[in-house]
């Protein structure tokens, strides 16, 4: 998903300038983004609002034993009518006006209340250096935002009986394993879902960064390192995978198959797809771009389909209309139940904090099932996902069950917080009649902070006064080999080093640094700009390990020489 999700910033990669860093899907995201109430979660700026007039939820059994915190009974409404219909008059201008200071080349964005989609629009173009225009009907790939229909898509098994929230994942997919044995046995798909398994944040990520797929990325979680179970938060896409694939496999189906049953068909969602295919294939779609230094420009963005349930579903904001709907009917769509009403409301159910309080006051941000749960500083619960491929797209969506209302916003630009930004501004137009905060200023530095995530902390730009010289080539040329990434080949070619890696041999060119120290350009969703690469030599004058730095956050980036 690339990042798809909370703020450090992980998409599926980032792209600094061509290549920023990093957001590690579905992300990050983003990947995704959160917002906490007014603020994006984890963020630390203090709000307009009063975070602490927000009431403490109270303790309640969730599954799998654990002790999460249960909304609170919902105020009754408190925004009427003409407020909502003024701030959909006002939103329009409010977009153009991001759109022409930032440069973002296509948006939609649907409204929905009271059970209507009561707007859907278009605006900017599909492809920059083309004419066609972005229409409510133009599919967007969703990033993250494939997580909370992701949980929606499980709450339909669970009302057809196939699975429940706390299965352990082993009894639907016996090979699965984590580090530990106990967990192993004893992890279920709500802990996926709610990013408490103790896993890693992204783990799993860079490996499809490299052209690795889903079943040797699932495989290999076993490998990663392990926090607390259940006590601890880490955003993973593959382990929100992992527990799709599960449920899937309970119904003997493919999980984009299982999507397409359980809730694409019956809603009508005829746009939506769980495969990249579709969107590729898709006559209306919106292409994605980057902004770099000489201004914005297409792109593309790597396939997520390994992570599909987690960041690979593509859609447009006319059917996301529908799934919000249904969302805030607690399932049932034009009278029809669609989707199981119990098994729909424990997504909303906090299960773990995502973000402690930055004040002793303050208010803390939960993750659901595929949902960040927060509650407003009017006491309100709200649901929010934000979806991120530094490739190329940025999205987002916000509900206020109490208030039936919710919005999407999708673009075809590299997060820089406009969909945030665009989402923050109707919710304040509806509540107070007016901006309380700039939010395109807001997230417009909140977000291109947070892919600074994972970058070097050595300028690998030139090397230092005084570099000590490299060995000759043959001391570093050589296969190498790692159980996570797989083995790794230094070859020598047209007077330099080049390294290769993952299952298609993707080349990295070596700059020499200093010694046996050399740096290389990182690819893909993660890209962080230059890393190092560092390669032990002994006695002999011949490297017996090389250490990558982009891939050593958990410890796994030592390669030793076959």
């Amino acid at each position: 998903m690339h990042r798809h999700g909370p703020v450090r910033w992980m998409a599926t990669g980032a792209n600094r300038s061509a290549a920023r860093p990093g957001v590690r899907v579905a992300a990050p995201l983003l990947a995704g983004l959160l917002l906490s109430g007014p603020l994006l979660a984890g963020c630390t700026s203090a709000a307009a609002t009063d975070p602490a007039a927000a009431p403490t939820p109270s303790p309640a059994s969730t599954p799998s034993g654990t002790v999460a915190t249960a909304p609170p009974p919902q105020p009754p409404p408190q925004l009427t009518q003409e407020q909502v219909s003024a701030a959909v008059g006002r939103i329009d201008g409010y977009v153009q006006d991001a759109m022409a200071k930032t440069g973002v080349p296509g948006l939609a964005l649907a409204v929905v209340y009271r059970d209507k989609v009561v707007h859907a629009k278009g605006f900017g173009v599909r492809e920059l250096g083309k004419q066609e225009p972005v229409g409510p009907d133009t599919v967007f790939q969703l990033a993250s935002v494939s997580k909370p229909i992701a949980s929606t898509v499980v709450a339909g098994a669970i009302g057809q009986k196939a699975v429940k929230w706390d299965d352990p994942i082993s009894v639907h997919d016996p090979g699965f394993a984590l580090s530990d044995p106990w967990v192993s046995s004893h992890v279920t798909i709500a802990d996926l879902f709610s990013h408490r398994s103790g896993l890693p944040d992204h783990a799993g990520d860079l490996l499809a960064d490299l052209g690795y797929q889903r079943d040797y990325i699932l495989q290999h979680l076993r490998d990663q390192p392990l926090a607390p179970f259940r006590a601890s938060y880490a955003y993973t896409n593959y382990g929100l995978t992992e527990a799709a694939v599960a449920v899937a496999k309970a119904k003997g189906a493919a999980w984009e198959d299982l999507a397409a049953e359980v809730l694409y068909k019956p809603l009508g969602m005829s746009s939506t797809s769980s495969l990249r295919s579709a969107y590729d294939g898709a006559a209306n779609k919106a292409v994605p771009h980057v902004r770099t230094d000489t201004g914005w420009q297409v792109s593309a963005t790597e396939n997520p389909d390994p992570q599909s349930p987690a960041g690979g579903v593509s859609s447009n904001v006319q059917d996301l209309g529908r799934w919000m709907r249904l969302q805030l009917a607690d399932g049932t769509f034009e009278g029809r139940q669609i989707v199981d009403a119990a098994g729909l409301n424990e997504t909303r159910v906090p299960q773990i904090v995502s973000n402690p309080p930055m004040a002793p006051a303050g208010n803390a941000g939960f993750y659901g099932l595929g949902w960040n749960v927060s509650y407003d500083p009017e006491g309100r619960l709200r649901l929010n996902h934000s979806g991120a491929f530094e490739l190329g797209a940025a999205t987002v969506v916000t509900l206020l069950p109490s208030e039936q209302m919710g919005i999407v916003v999708l673009t075809n630009g590299q997060p820089i917080g406009v969909a945030e930004a665009v989402a923050q501004e109707f919710l304040d137009l509806a509540q107070n009649g007016r901006e309380t905060v700039d939010w395109l200023g807001f997230f417009g530095k909140v977000v291109p902070a947070a892919a600074l995530e994972g970058v070097s902390p050595t300028d690998y730009a030139e090397p230092p006064a005084g570099a000590a010289p490299a060995g000759p080539d043959a001391a570093y040329v050589g296969t190498y080999g790692n159980g996570y990434y797989g083995p790794l080949t230094v070859s020598a070619r047209d007077g330099g080093l080049v390294m290769s890696l993952g299952p298609d041999d993707l080349e990295f060119p070596l700059q020499h640094y200093d010694g046996d120290v050399f740096s290389f350009r990182t690819k893909g969703e993660n890209a962080v700009g230059l890393s190092g690469v560092t390669f032990t030599v002994g006695a002999d004058g011949r490297a017996s390990a090389v250490v990558v730095e982009q891939l050593n956050h958990e410890g796994l980036g030592t390669f030793t020489r076959s």
